[in-house]
């Protein structure tokens, strides 16, 4: 459907400097139709302030992966709205309060600045990892391939890379090839980051190494939302803590509040089980 009759909109104009980096509004999202639909996401608001690290906690089928899919349009939203940079994903609003669907186009720029990270590494078996660095800023930028690698490098030597560029994911450990994926996403100069579990698939003695690099990015003031069972880094990097069940938020705020003094009984129940 192209057009749907929504509510007033919110007033906000695109690209508002002192708008939160990310911002949803009654966010749904339903899978199937009928009595087989699946009800994944349910009225979730979110802020997370520029330069801000938001990690998301929750039980599996929480619907914390989803969450971070809409932020990037790789799941349309059922209802709600999410703005990125105080511009709306997949959508224009007329002046009749009437939203139309973008053109593939433009919602394939939007997703160009927002990076994202997987639980596994996607990475092209058949590349290096500075040609892996190197491919979106030239297919999809432009960029010449003398200024995409002179980047690709400097991010590479920048996740602690700069000995395995001329190496391909199966010569790489697991962590390694997480972190070529992280200075792939950056090699798009993205405005936000996202991170889905990017520890999980990881043996334990190479999360270390990914996580380092996540707390520099952090550092660096870069804004990012972070699905993760990793208690540890959520108190020492994140900003603010989420904590998702069956869709929703039930709890979100500092780390201390949320990890140390939880209020809700369902996120008291899941750190007793994770810490």
């Amino acid at each position: 459907m192209s057009a749907t009759t929504v509510p007033p909109s919110d007033g906000m104009p695109d690209g508002l400097p002192d708008a939160p980096m990310v911002e949803a509004r009654g966010l749904h999202k339903v899978f199937g139709h009928g009595a087989d639909a699946l009800h994944v996401l349910r009225g979730v608001d979110l802020e997370v302030p520029r330069g801000a690290v938001c990690v998301v906690l929750g039980p599996s089928g929480s619907g914390k992966s989803t969450l971070l899919r809409c932020f990037n349009e790789l799941e349309e939203i059922t209802a709600g709205s999410v703005h990125v940079d105080g511009e709306r994903l997949g959508y224009r609003e007329d002046a009749k309060g009437v939203l139309h669907r973008l053109h593939p186009t433009r919602i394939a720029a939007q997703r160009s600045r927002i990076g994202m990270v997987f639980q596994r590494f996607h990475l092209f078996g058949h590349q290096t990892a500075l040609e892996n660095v190197m491919e979106a800023p030239v297919q999809v930028r432009g960029l010449s391939r003398r200024a995409a690698r002179e980047r690709a490098l400097e991010l590479l030597d920048r996740v602690g890379l700069a000995d395995r560029v001329d190496h391909y994911p199966v010569q790489l450990s697991g962590g390694q090839q997480q972190r070529v994926a992280i200075a792939r996403a950056l090699a798009m100069d993205p405005d936000l980051m996202l991170f889905d579990e990017p520890t999980s698939a990881l043996d334990p003695e190479l999360v270390g190494e990914v996580l380092a690099v996540m707390k520099d990015l952090a550092a660096s003031g870069m804004t990012m939302v972070v699905v993760t069972h990793e208690i540890g880094f959520a108190r020492e990097v994140a900003d603010h803590v989420v904590f998702m069940d069956d869709g929703a938020i039930v709890e979100q705020g500092p780390p201390a509040q949320v990890l140390d003094s939880p209020s809700e009984p369902r996120l008291q129940e899941f750190l007793a089980h994770v810490l």
